[in-house]
């Protein structure tokens, strides 16, 4: 499915599964605390991603799971 953001066309099933994906890995890490609530810090860094031209889901999510990682470090 494809829905406009603003002037960008955006596919919304690529930033679905990838946020899946990488919200169902850091809740079994521990990085999130509730699996059914969203996490705007990931869903924001996937989107970025997504902007910026990265259109794989298993690549969105392995690239947000280590932005999301290093700001919890940080």
């Amino acid at each position: 499915m494809l829905v406009e953001r603003g002037i960008q066309v955006m596919n919304v099933g690529a930033v679905s599964d990838a946020y899946a994906i990488a919200a169902n890995y850091l809740y079994r890490a521990g990085a999130v605390s509730d699996s059914f609530a969203t996490d705007e810090r990931l869903l924001a860094i996937i989107i970025r991603l997504f902007e910026r031209g990265e259109f794989n889901k298993i690549r969105l999510a392995n690239k947000a799971i280590a932005q999301y990682e290093a700001l919890e470090i940080a």
